[in-house]
């Protein structure tokens, strides 16, 4: 990702240089090879990103499967297929999100970059993943994948089919709960290092055993204000 970044001239903070400028400004219609405006270059792209942002927040799942192993007639096999479960379910979801920034940006929304054009987008964005963070939905995904334990006991499966079973639930649950954090790339650069690895870190914060309950709500109120300031941000400017 950061051979990537850099390659199309940006910085760790996703600011562009002269040529990254203009790769921003160019129209994804035109007829020239443009690996940000074609499905296969951009879903490889966000398949790596899932990859790296996700794993550290395996830990949790990864270690409770693991304590089966130990007490209960879980199985090396059955490890691998939670894990391969669980990454299946992920990458649907970075072939689903792919999809979502191709018509952004063919729609104007968001710029070669993988940044919203407007700040009103990127605003918009910030309070709706905010408000997100207050829902029962979020509760209940959120509870799943801080406590993956209770899940596993309640839908036990052995072998490996039974961990690629279990790996797809937790996968989707997974989605649930972390899907806002993928999707405010497109307000704060989907390129950008520091910014995906900033969303990376509340992933992970929200699901330490200590404090993950703990952080969410702050969160969700952290981003709104985030929203409401760069809703306003013209109006400063002005």
């Amino acid at each position: 990702m950061y051979s990537m970044s850099t390659g199309m001239g940006l910085d760790l903070l996703g600011r562009p240089n002269e040529m990254a400028a203009r790769m921003a400004a160019m129209d994804p219609r035109m007829d020239m090879a443009m690996p940000m405006a074609e499905f296969g270059p951009l879903f490889g792209m966000w398949a790596v990103m899932m990859a790296a942002m996700m794993l550290p927040t395996m830990v949790p799942t990864l270690r409770a499967y693991d304590d089966l192993i130990l007490s209960a007639d879980g199985t090396r096999m059955g490890w691998i297929g939670v894990l391969a479960g669980y990454f299946l379910v992920w990458l649907c979801f970075a072939a689903v999100i792919t999809s979502v920034q191709l018509a952004l940006l063919f729609g104007g929304v968001i710029d070669m970059l993988g940044i919203a054009r407007s700040p009103l987008v990127a605003g918009g964005l910030l309070l709706a993943v905010g408000l997100f963070q207050f829902t029962r939905t979020k509760e209940i995904c959120h509870g799943v994948c801080h406590s993956p334990m209770g899940y596993f006991l309640g839908h036990w499966r052995r072998g490996a089919a039974g961990g690629l079973r279990m790996g797809l639930g937790l996968g989707v649950f997974c989605v649930g709960c972390c899907w806002g954090f993928m999707a405010l790339g497109f307000a704060g650069g989907v390129m950008n290092l520091l910014w995906m690895g900033l969303a990376t870190f509340f992933m992970v914060l929200e699901k330490l055993p200590q404090i993950g309950h703990h952080v969410t709500r702050p969160l969700g109120a952290l981003l709104i204000l985030s929203g409401i300031a760069v809703i306003a941000s013209p109006l400063f400017q002005g």
